[in-house]
């Protein structure tokens, strides 16, 4: 009896050129998003699309998503998946030359350059997940220097912990004429604002929950030349366009902390600190902190800061600063590496710390007035 055969679907092509300096670029940008431990075998890989003069690269967790784009010389338009990690290292070996990928049969795929010929297993273009489409309306322009600005002096504040879910993200606050980034992970909070720039298409105020995975992607691509980004959000997904390429991330929803009610009112003790000279005696005095707490013990006199540690496997250590002060003296605790954090954030400038009594929590701020409206709010610790 016959066996019926099944006619062979059309097979699929692709088949393009691209400079290896080029596509080194964007396969680097696209590191942070490519899923490295994942139970999804497809996440691993690259959704590459050639057409027209173009050549398109997506990686995703499910989470976050980043697509981005490339010159090419097209022959053949088609799409493909590409094992990202080798990808990146094999391309990082490569001369530089044009490269010549195309799609063989069973999903694998040919890579050229000069006299080096390799052949990489694929998957199936259609395992690959289908992405958000960036909103119609509903977009508005910031400035990239000011995102960047602002995520790197809030972000080291977001809670790392998975059980505090809403804290594992900033908040963007965007009004007509401010935006304002905080971000705490509940023993310290972040406060950023600036006020002075106009918002298009913002009434009242638009708040959104940046994850900190975004935030740190968001970081890295706003290092690029592009002057101002294209930010739009829908139900689920939160839309990031900086120049050619485009960030998506998945929105974290609930309730972020009502953080107006934790910013100090009435830190009526205040000493101006050189930030570097905080910084290195902070950093040799915490050598001496309990592991566990890390705690440093900061005691204010006339005229004087006293940061000390002590702990009973390692020993003491006592350091001193001149400050103007005046007021009766007070000691407080602070865990070393949130105001270590802090100067780094701040850079070498001058800063205030504001204090009240020891049980109230401490802030931080740059002493010399920006553009920025600063704040940095520090719980005690027992010491």
């Amino acid at each position: 009896m016959p066996v019926e055969v099944a006619p062979a679907a059309a097979p699929a092509t692709m088949e393009l050129t691209v400079s290896k300096f080029e596509l080194l670029r964007e396969l680097t940008a696209t590191q942070g998003v490519v899923e490295r431990k994942t139970t999804i075998p497809i996440l691993s890989n690259y959704l590459f699309e050639a057409a027209g003069d173009k050549l398109s690269l997506t990686a995703t967790d499910l989470d976050l998503s980043l697509r981005t784009s490339c010159n090419a010389k097209v022959k053949k338009e088609g799409a493909c998946t590409i094992p990202a990690r080798k990808l990146y290292d094999y391309v990082r070996l490569l001369p530089d030359a044009d490269i010549t990928i195309k799609l063989l049969e069973n999903h694998w795929v040919s890579i050229r350059c000069g006299r080096s010929n390799t052949k990489m297993v694929g998957m199936a273009r259609s395992n690959f997940p289908s992405l958000p489409v960036f909103p119609a309306a509903g977009v508005v322009k910031i400035p990239a220097a000011v995102l960047r600005s602002m995520i790197a002096k809030t972000g080291f504040a977001i809670a790392s912990e998975e059980s505090r879910y809403t804290l594992n993200g900033a908040l963007m606050v965007l009004k007509t004429e401010s935006i304002t980034m905080v971000a705490t992970d509940g023993h310290r909070l972040a406060h950023i604002e600036r006020a002075g720039e106009k918002f298009e298409g913002v009434s009242g105020e638009m708040k959104t929950l940046v994850p900190k995975k975004a935030m740190d992607e968001l970081k890295s691509l706003l290092d690029s030349d592009v002057e101002t980004i294209d930010f739009a959000k829908d139900e689920s997904t939160l839309f990031f366009r900086v120049g050619p390429r485009l960030l998506t991330s998945r929105q974290l929803t609930g309730q972020f902390p009502n953080y107006e009610a934790v910013l100090p009112k009435d830190n009526s003790k205040s000493i101006t600190l050189h930030g570097e000279e905080l910084g290195a005696a902070i950093a040799r005095v915490a050598q001496f902190a309990d592991e566990r707490s890390r705690a440093v013990r900061l005691r204010l006199e006339k005229g004087e800061l006293k940061l000390s540690a002590s702990s009973t496997e390692t020993g003491e250590s006592e350091d001193s600063l001149e400050v103007e002060y005046n007021g009766d003296p007070m000691a407080i605790g602070f865990n070393a590496q949130y105001l270590i954090d802090f100067i780094k954030a701040t850079g070498s400038g001058d800063v205030k710390l504001e204090l009240k009594d020891p049980q109230s929590a401490g802030q931080l701020r740059p002493a010399e007035g920006e553009d920025y409206k600063y704040r940095y709010i520090v719980m005690p610790m027992r010491i």
